[in-house]
């Protein structure tokens, strides 16, 4: 699927965790429409990998640190803003599994990474792109959660419990600076081929491998497939623009027909 136009002309974007899969995707395709975007990653080197690879000019800018970390995820924002002189669209995009384990085995360090790296930083991105946006009144804030956040699996307690939040967490968000021209919504990926899943789903969830996740995954769907990249990235770059006005609170599901809700 390839997005191309003007949708998003002069509008100023960050996003969590951007340099490869979802995140990636999702930054290709604003630039595409016009943005001028800040990815984060914990990898310089795909950092300036990705600076390389994408024909962006001076549109695109790269800033490291783990986004488990509340001062690079703040400092995103803020260099975001020194770097382009606003900031328009937070995409919290980073999230994930570090360590799959029952609960009954899940030790506290590993729950408050988990903690850290996808409902914190959803948090910590938001509060700090909110105090640029609700005083120009204009923004948007794109959580990237899961369909985890509304069903659960065995052994992910932590990335399931987080994205609920997330979920819940964008509705609240919604109500409190709807009126100030900011929207808030997450979108709910269902499988989706990242890396992630190739390293970690198969063995996270007892299904042998990224062959049984996807026959595990696919089989209750209406579209019997996994969802691309670039299809979460179309919905983002909705939500974004213009059109995505009078969208907000919602937790959006692309999942190839998982969750009817």
């Amino acid at each position: 699927m390839e997005i191309t136009g003007n949708r998003l002309a002069g509008r100023v974007a960050a996003i969590t965790a951007g340099t490869r899969s979802i995140g990636r995707a999702i930054a290709e395709a604003f630039l595409a429409e016009g943005a001028s975007v800040v990815v984060n990653g914990r990898s310089a080197d795909k950092g300036d990998a990705m600076l390389a690879e994408v024909d962006a000019g001076d549109r695109l800018a790269f800033f490291a640190g783990s986004a488990a970390d509340q001062s690079v995820v703040e400092g995103l924002v803020d260099f975001t803003v020194e770097r382009f002189g606003a900031i328009d669209v937070m995409v919290a995009n980073a999230g994930g599994v570090g360590q799959s384990a029952p609960v009954m085995e899940m030790p506290d360090d590993e729950w408050q990474y988990e903690l850290n790296l996808n409902l914190n930083q959803t948090f910590w991105a938001t509060r700090r792109a909110l105090a640029n946006m609700v005083p120009r009144g204009w923004g948007r804030i794109i959580a990237i959660s899961s369909i985890e956040g509304k069903h659960g699996k065995p052994n992910v307690a932590g990335y399931t419990a987080n994205k609920h939040a997330v979920n819940g967490f964008v509705k609240s968000v919604a109500r409190e600076v709807g009126r100030s021209g900011v929207t808030v919504n997450s979108i709910c990926p269902g499988l989706v081929l990242t890396d992630m899943v190739y390293e970690k789903a198969g063995r996270a969830l007892g299904l042998g491998g990224v062959e049984g996740v996807i026959e595990h995954y696919t089989a209750d769907t209406a579209l019997g497939r996994c969802v691309t990249v670039e299809e979460l990235a179309a919905m983002a770059v909705h939500l974004a623009s213009d059109a995505g006005a009078g969208i907000t609170g919602t937790n959006i599901s692309v999942d190839g027909g998982a969750a009817f809700y």
